[in-house]
């Protein structure tokens, strides 16, 4: 979700304008944990300083259960607090692999089927230049491969900024895109696309008669345990401990507070809350078999190249990646206006998610130490 990434150019008319950083603490737990790979401190100094987020975020668990929370620079630019250890962050398009997951589960129920048309589900709803939902199917919308154009290029930050509190119908987002022709041939190419997720919150919705984040609450949330994850619908509040969220609408311009939105805008391609802690112990659950059946699984984890260069592979709202020390894991990352996340679990038992409160408007390497984070704290 959000895939504008850097600065976004041009004025934008809302929220609060906030000085420019002038500059940010260290890490507040300097690797004191024992055991703690002395570079995470590092990285995320970097994140606060050369990259410029205001804070940053690590939440690591190794293959013993043990848990480590480091954190760096400031939560809020105008206060100078710190970033708290149980911080809740909206977690754009990691809210996929939720929603993929309960997907996933009505397969396993048998209420829906992988390769049916998603016209089995959703009669008529995707028409339109070529858009065709007689010709796309349920994996096709969960691995984007249906060709069908993003939302997202044709809402910008900008439009969503000029009324940040404006509920957005997500039937009226998906048909934004159907306005546009489709992309490629269903099933012959792979090209991301936050339309696919939007679809499948509209499926989910008809298949059980319940709203989308009822269904992840009763079925992921609730189970887990995950008290610091939610579907906030149109709440424009993070509830819980936060830190603040910011764009940088410009090259050198001030900070801009976008903390209160209507995550609907988002929806089911980016619109959860969830905290470090919760997101690991999630993508534990979910690479360790705990909330999908071994079949389902097995086709989660069927991967197709994302033509990068660094390796990594979509499956079913879940992306593989390697690691530098050998094997790969299991993840997502998420972009939502003022936050950034990367998360991801291994087989045996590691997580770690990395979070930032600034998006877009950072460091072109912002994208890259994040990952560095994620991938050296799994790799410790």
């Amino acid at each position: 979700m959000i895939k504008h990434k850097r600065a976004m150019g041009g004025a934008l008319a809302f929220g609060l304008a906030i000085g420019a950083l002038a500059g940010t603490g260290v890490p507040k737990d300097p690797a004191a944990a024992e055991g703690t790979d002395a570079r995470l401190p590092a990285i995320l100094h970097r994140l606060t300083i050369a990259d410029g987020a205001p804070g940053a975020l690590l939440d690591v668990r190794d293959r013993r259960g043990r848990t480590t929370v480091l954190t760096s620079g400031v939560g809020d630019v105008q206060n100078r607090t710190p970033v708290p250890g149980d911080s809740r962050f909206r977690i754009g398009s990691v809210t996929k692999t939720f929603v993929a997951t309960v997907v996933l589960q009505l397969v396993g129920e048998h209420r829906v089927a992988l390769d049916a048309p998603v016209e089995r589900y959703l009669p008529g709803v995707i028409r339109g230049h070529g858009n065709d939902g007689r010709r796309i199917t349920v994996r096709q919308l969960l691995q984007h491969t249906s060709g069908l154009p993003d939302y997202l290029d044709y809402v910008t930050p900008q439009d969503i900024l000029k009324d940040p509190l404006a509920h957005h119908d997500l039937r009226a987002l998906v048909d934004v895109a159907l306005e546009h022709h489709r992309v490629f041939k269903p099933g012959t190419r792979w090209k991301y696309s936050n339309t696919n997720y939007m679809v499948a919150g509209l499926l989910i919705e008809n298949v059980t008669g319940r709203p989308y984040g009822d269904e992840i609450r009763d079925r992921v949330i609730t189970p887990l345990g995950l008290d610091a994850t939610s579907v906030p619908g149109d709440s424009p509040a993070i509830p819980g401990p936060h830190p603040r969220g910011y764009v940088r609408p410009g090259e050198g311009a001030p900070l801009m507070d976008v903390t209160e939105l209507n995550p609907s805008v988002a929806g089911p391609g980016g619109g959860m809350i969830s905290s470090g802690r919760d997101l690991g112990r999630f993508m534990g659950a979910l690479v360790g078999g705990k909330l999908l059946r071994p079949a389902e699984l097995r086709e989660m984890m069927r991967t197709r190249s994302t033509g990068n260069a660094d390796g990594r592979a979509y499956g079913l709202g879940l992306e593989s990646r390697p690691l530098p020390c050998g094997g790969l894991y299991w993840g997502h990352t998420g972009d939502m206006l003022g936050f950034e996340t990367v998360t991801g679990a291994t087989s045996d038992g590691r997580q770690a998610t990395a979070m930032v409160n600034l998006d877009p408007g950072g460091s072109d390497a912002q994208d890259t130490d994040m990952e560095d984070a994620v991938q050296t704290a799994l790799c410790s």
